[in-house]
């Protein structure tokens, strides 16, 4: 596979493939690692032994129920109701607020779990890969693999917007014209960057 401006690219067969340079294996795993501390543990794994029914009925509804207070965990793990919809705005917002506690105790834990398993599968991908003399190397995925990175990507692109405040398309072309100097520079360009990857591994698929 040629290098193409390190984005994602057609395997013939199906999946993807990148060419990844060092510095950008770096980055995408210090940011997977990071990702992975920010969400946190996720459900705690059942005892080989235990019965799965029981299990099932021990774990349902045992979730958080309040809203997290990082804005980055909030845009991960979003309230499901109180949005922008006219069926949500016709609801008392106490309401609201206690059937959003109510689902996010039953489906948190789940989600949590889900998106550490893509970041893990983020930082192992990587760990795996093989450079060539010039400190390259060709990742490939295929299968549960490219979503799994399919929704990492898109966690680490919705938590860099949380700390960027990015919230609408005017703000967000606002910060992409940022100078050189301005300290957000950096955070704004890991921001385009994964933008690309995720675009160009969804065309993939």
């Amino acid at each position: 596979m040629g290098r193409s401006a390190g984005m994602f690219e057609a395997l013939k067969g199906g999946g993807a493939a990148i060419a990844l340079d060092e510095i950008e294996v770096s980055i995408l795993r210090s940011l997977a690692v990071q990702l992975l501390e920010l969400i946190g543990p996720g459900a705690p794994e059942p005892e080989a032994d235990a019965d799965p029914l029981a299990v099932l009925f021990a774990e349902s509804g045992q979730g958080p129920t309040e809203r997290p207070s990082d804005p980055a965990l909030i845009r991960l793990f979003p309230d499901a109701y109180g949005g922008p919809g006219p069926e949500d705005q016709a609801v008392d917002p106490a309401e609201l607020a206690a059937r959003s506690a109510e689902f996010r105790r039953f489906t948190e834990n789940d989600l949590r779990t889900r998106k550490r398993e893509d970041a893990l599968a983020v930082v192992r991908s990587l760990d795996a890969l093989t450079p060539d003399g010039e400190g390259a190397a060709v990742l490939e995925l295929t299968g549960e693999l490219s979503l799994r990175w399919l929704g990492a990507l898109n966690d680490l692109r919705l938590t860099i917007a949380a700390r960027l405040d990015i919230t609408e398309d005017e703000e967000s072309a606002v910060l992409f014209r940022l100078p050189d100097d301005d300290p957000r520079k950096p955070m704004v360009m890991a921001y385009l960057w994964l933008g690309g990857l995720q675009e160009t591994l969804i065309e993939t698929l």
